[in-house]
């Protein structure tokens, strides 16, 4: 776990807008509980799917439920825009906190909410309910049901997803599996850019201490603190 300080945690903070780029038209999310799983959808093809966590509650949206609201709902504001994966929110505010996958004895929402408003009488409760699809760092658990009633995913998947939606965007949660042509799809997997190559051609056999990883140099910036207070879990 670290806490980002100093000019890293100002340009974290300024950064948490919803801006972003415009997502296309004809865009719907339709999440499985059967399947455990979300699919993207635009005009009606699957172009998306990923893996999710929906509440171990079970479904329904009455308030102080701990279940996921079943039914039409779209996604009311994106927070988070920009920052770092893992960064740990707090009443939506970004802490400077940042915690890996799988973090020991760590729950909090992280790196990406979509804050979802019911569109129809079953789901009236969710915007008040703080019903959100985010990123949890318990990434072990995607695939089966363990959230406190929102819509979990891994932290990179999240981010894409933010990426291709636009506030506005119709949500549907459904009890049954998702259509045979989602189902057919092959789930998303981030997949990490390869590392930039050193233009040295001979390194010595032992580097300097001064001599650290892009990784590491972000690391450097960053003091490693006791676990804080836990955030709301969703």
């Amino acid at each position: 776990m670290v806490i980002l300080t100093g000019a890293a945690a100002c340009l974290a903070l300024a950064s948490c807008s919803t801006t972003s780029a415009p997502a296309p038209k004809g865009r719907e999310l339709r999440v499985s509980v059967a399947d455990q799983k979300m699919a993207l959808y635009e005009n009606g093809a699957p172009l998306r799917v990923y893996k999710v966590s929906t509440s171990k509650f079970g479904v329904g949206d009455s308030p102080a439920s701990n279940c996921t609201p079943l039914g039409k709902m779209r996604v009311a504001k994106k927070i988070g825009n920009g920052l770092p994966p893992g960064m740990v929110f707090k009443s939506r505010r970004p802490t400077g906190e940042i915690l890996r996958p799988n973090a020991a004895g760590r729950d909090p929402v992280v790196t990406r909410i979509l804050w979802l408003d019911g569109t129809e009488p079953k789901t009236r409760n969710a915007y008040r309910r703080f019903i959100y699809i985010h990123g949890t760092p318990e990434e072990r658990n995607i695939g089966q049901p363990a959230s406190y009633g929102c819509i979990r995913m891994r932290s990179m998947d999240v981010i894409d997803l933010y990426n291709q939606v636009a506030e506005g965007i119709p949500v549907v949660v459904d009890k049954g599996k998702l259509p045979a042509e989602a189902r057919r799809k092959p789930e998303y997997v981030y997949v990490a850019p390869p590392a930039p190559v050193s233009p040295l051609k001979h390194a010595p056999a032992s580097a300097s201490p001064a001599a650290k990883t892009s990784g590491e140099t972000q690391l450097a910036s960053a003091k490693t603190v006791p676990a804080a207070t836990k955030p709301r879990r969703g």
